[in-house]
């Protein structure tokens, strides 16, 4: 699964070599992955999930609900 998509990790994490987290834009879900176990576990949201969660990350009073199915790759 890593492979195939063009992941992206935030600007704001610091360091090339930092960890954190990433993501991906499937052109249907968001994949999310943790920098330090890139073969490990990928959360999966869809794109109104994903939307709640940034708003959530900027504006505490937000709710996040949505489905959130862990993968293995």
């Amino acid at each position: 699964m890593g492979s195939t998509w063009a992941w992206r990790k935030s600007s704001a994490s610091g360091k090339p070599e930092d960890d954190c987290v990433e993501i991906a834009w499937t052109g249907t879900t968001v994949l999310i992955r943790d920098t330090a176990r890139r073969r490990g576990p990928v959360v999966v949201v869809g794109p109104d999930a994903w939307t709640a969660f940034l708003s959530s990350v900027t504006d505490p009073s937000v709710h996040v609900d949505g489905d959130v199915t862990p993968v293995r790759p």
